[in-house]
């Protein structure tokens, strides 16, 4: 069996070598506000996430269109909207980027398998306020190389870790959001346990966000004492209301949930 982010990868690989230079961009304050839409610990924040297809699911909706669904999702109290750029498995482009980050106001967040500066600053380009870095696909020096090429471009982060040490790795980059993925990249199984199990180990300071398997707040409420933020996407997509989907997260209390003191990874 093809391991399918090994593939993913390579593809990505193969995608930044066809893009422009890498090139600092000027400093316009996107990174700082996407930082900044997570502020409020008190609440769940939701990252809305633009998605047409996945590997494990196939195509979930190619129906709607991503400047529409982005209105829709900012409308609702979205903290910040994910558009998947990645075209072979994903449906992704950065076209959708583009046509999103066009409609709306709310910070966008590049959601890809990056592995190269090129890739940064295309996203950049198309107006991304933020770029996914998985730590599985990265050694510890291109984490950070990649981390300070974003910060070079005026990207915000947000790392994503499956492990307790791809945590202690991804909270050596400054300033990055720590998210936490159930989804096992080998098998593309979900299992919510994961994040109700990593997540206690990022410090409260520190922006965490819980990924994948949730379809409304009572899923989130094993993991909203430690998550500031959920990223959701098949829900939003599949949903015949995905505003009203986002806005019942969004009114999740957090201070509700006492967050219980743990030890760092």
């Amino acid at each position: 069996m093809v391991n399918v982010l090994d593939a993913l990868v390579r593809e990505a690989e193969k995608r930044s070598a066809q893009l422009p230079p890498f090139a600092r961009r000027e400093i316009t304050g996107r990174r700082a506000a996407f930082i900044r839409a997570f502020a409020d610990d008190s609440r769940m924040h939701v990252i809305a996430e633009f998605k047409a297809q996945s590997p494990s699911l196939g195509v979930i909706n190619t129906a709607v269109q991503p400047a529409e669904q982005a209105r829709l999702y900012e409308r609702a109290g979205a903290a910040a909207i994910s558009v998947l750029t990645e075209p072979t498995r994903f449906g992704g482009s950065f076209e959708n980027l583009e046509r999103v980050t066009q409609a709306v106001s709310t910070p966008t967040l590049m959601k890809d398998f990056v592995v190269d500066e090129r890739h940064l600053a295309e996203g950049a380009r198309r107006g991304a306020s933020a770029a996914l870095l998985i730590v599985r696909c990265l050694t510890d020096d291109r984490l950070q190389i990649l981390a300070e090429a974003a910060r070079d471009l005026d990207l915000a982060v947000l790392i994503e870790c499956h492990t307790a040490d791809e945590i202690r790795r991804a909270l050596c980059v400054q300033d990055a959001l720590i998210g936490v993925n159930n989804r096992d990249l080998d098998t593309l199984q979900i299992n919510r346990a994961t994040c109700e199990m990593l997540l206690p180990l990022v410090p409260a300071n520190r922006i965490s966000v819980a990924e994948s398997g949730y379809d409304g707040p009572l899923d989130l409420a094993s993991v909203a004492p430690f998550a500031r933020a959920a990223l959701v996407g098949t829900a939003l997509m599949r949903a015949a209301d995905p505003a009203k989907l986002v806005a019942s997260i969004a009114a999740l209390d957090r201070s509700s949930f006492p967050r219980h003191q743990q030890e760092s990874p």
